[in-house]
């Protein structure tokens, strides 16, 4: 199995660069090419396209055991390209589908693939994805309805990856620096500011410099993200809701004006956000936050800043600084900061390669399929029976000390393996309880605190666009008109102006009036 990982922290490359980089690469030969001799049985080579964490990597062959069982399994050779995620992911990945499509990849467009669809690449997988092709993901993750509802452009060309069935979505800050300064955790949004101020002006590390600010996100130079406060100050909820019989986009309400008054009065009044945060990549202000640099961020997983992972904000920061202590917490007491999940992101197929050589998608389909099995879900997630754990029963018990030996410290590559699963453990999805003598009392006591927040209800069934609509153009052109009121007016005044653009010029109306119809047809609106 060759294994190719992308440059993480490169700069954003513009598509026709990325063109000429592959078709000069003489090197990587994706093995794309199959024959009619490697259908019906026999070995294929396929080439996949997903995601990783950052910090991880896939092992050598002789050390990657999960490889092992699934190419002799499967009879493949399994060729897997893994990014992070951020704007770097989807260039590689439309320069491989406008040269030489991945067999099957993992999809992280904000319009879930809708632009694929509407120009043709993606796959039918009427015949692909059924109860019978992928008996253990219809089993454990999902629905023929929740798979029917997500469909686009009235096509069968997606399917939902799985997904964690909780939201973990909460803010932390570095408890350590409030003990520093004599403050208490802030529980109002006022209370949140003037810790902000004492961040970035009160020198809570110690260092006798001003080089700490209160609060960090990813914009990757395009977009503002969901994790700023001031959505749920404004009154917004995450990322969609119903209100008075009508879905409300709350990116898109003309309350948004205040939104983006609030944001620049920080930034440029009082100056209390990291001045990159537009163009952080992927998870650059976390890794900032690792370092000292940023008092509070948004969590979105349950071990985000467990003792017990070695990949989280706090087993990390303690590298950095012994005394670091990241806790959870709301400036907004009895506000939703999540809802209970429906499906995110979706994997795909092309066109062109299921038609050259379906067997490569019937190949796919299979091995992700016994990734949602309960042998495949334990291998990705707690590694080899007998060896990296024990079971009696439903109970299962981590052997740590080889678990650190042959997968975090092999580049913690489980991580990667499971992608399609999500990282985050789900085994009562198996009726499995595990036992990991890792996880501490501090790491109970926020997923205690984490499972006491409220969530709003799912909204109940996947909306999409029209037929035809160019979702991913529409929320680009969005983007841009937020960068125009932070960066050149420095204010939301303009924001009803650069709504109305949207909603007629580039026909928003029309999309929310799809979704709301969507809503209809499912009995959720009347």
């Amino acid at each position: 199995m060759r294994i190719t990982m992308l440059a993480r922290n490169g700069r954003f490359a513009a598509l026709a660069a990325a063109l000429l980089m592959l078709g000069g690469c003489s090197g990587e030969d994706r093995g794309d090419a199959g024959t009619a001799a490697e259908a019906g049985g026999g070995k294929l080579t396929l080439n996949w396209f997903i995601t990783a964490p950052p910090n991880t990597n896939l092992p050598d062959r002789s050390k990657d055991f999960v490889r092992k069982v699934i190419e002799q399994k499967f009879n493949v050779e399994l060729n897997v390209t893994y990014m992070i995620v951020n704007n770097d992911y989807n260039t590689k990945l439309n320069a491989l589908l406008a040269s030489t499509p991945p067999d099957m990849w993992k999809d992280q467009n904000s319009d879930g693939g809708n632009k694929y669809a509407v120009d043709g690449l993606l796959a039918d997988l009427t015949d692909f994805v059924t109860p019978q092709t992928m008996p253990n993901y219809f089993k454990y993750w999902t629905t023929e309805d929740e798979v029917r509802t997500y469909q686009t452009q009235n096509k069968f060309v997606r399917a939902p990856l799985p997904y964690v069935k909780s939201s973990y979505r909460a803010y932390y800050i570095r408890k350590d620096w409030l003990d520093k300064l004599g403050l208490s955790v802030p529980a109002s949004y006022d209370e949140y500011v003037n810790v902000m101020r004492a961040f970035t002006f009160s020198d809570p590390d110690g260092n006798g410099k001003q080089d700490t600010y209160g609060f960090s996100t990813s914009g990757s130079g395009m977009t503002i993200g969901y994790d700023w406060p001031e959505f749920y100050k404004a009154g917004f909820l995450f990322p969609s809701y119903i209100e008075n019989g009508s879905v409300v986009d709350g990116s898109m309400t003309p309350g948004m004006r205040y939104m983006l008054d609030d944001i620049t009065r920080l930034m440029y009044v009082d100056k209390v956000i990291d001045p990159d945060w537009y163009l952080n990549k992927g998870p650059q202000h976390l890794e900032k936050a690792i370092q000292g640099k940023i008092g509070v961020v948004m969590g979105g997983t349950k071990t985000f800043a467990f003792d017990s992972n070695a990949q989280g904000v706090q087993y990390r920061s303690k590298q950095v600084n012994p005394n670091a202590d990241w806790l959870p917490f709301t400036m907004f007491p009895n506000v939703p900061l999540g809802a209970k999940s429906g499906p995110g992101s979706p994997f795909l197929f092309a066109k062109s390669v299921a038609e050259r050589n379906p067997e490569k998608v019937r190949r796919s389909v299979d091995i992700l399929d016994w990734l949602c099995s309960e042998e495949g879900y334990l291998l990705t997630h707690y590694g080899e029976a007998g060896k990296h754990y024990t079971r009696e029963g439903k109970t299962l018990r981590l052997n740590v000390d080889a678990f650190v030996g042959d997968v975090a410290k092999q580049g913690d590559f489980l991580k990667i393996w499971s992608f399609f699963t999500q990282d985050t453990p789900q085994p009562e999805l198996y009726g499995l309880t595990v036992y990991d003598p890792r996880v501490t009392e501090r790491d109970l006591a926020i997923e205690k605190f984490l499972t006491s927040l409220p969530l709003k209800d799912y909204i109940g069934t996947s909306l999409t666009p029209p037929d035809g609509f160019d979702l991913a153009g529409y929320r680009k052109r969005q983007n841009e008109l937020f960068a125009k009121a932070i960066f050149e007016d420095k204010s939301g005044r303009n924001w009803l102006q650069y709504r109305e653009e949207l909603l007629t010029k580039y026909k928003g109306a029309a999309l929310f009036e799809k979704y709301n119809q969507d809503l209809r047809d499912a009995d959720i609106l009347r």
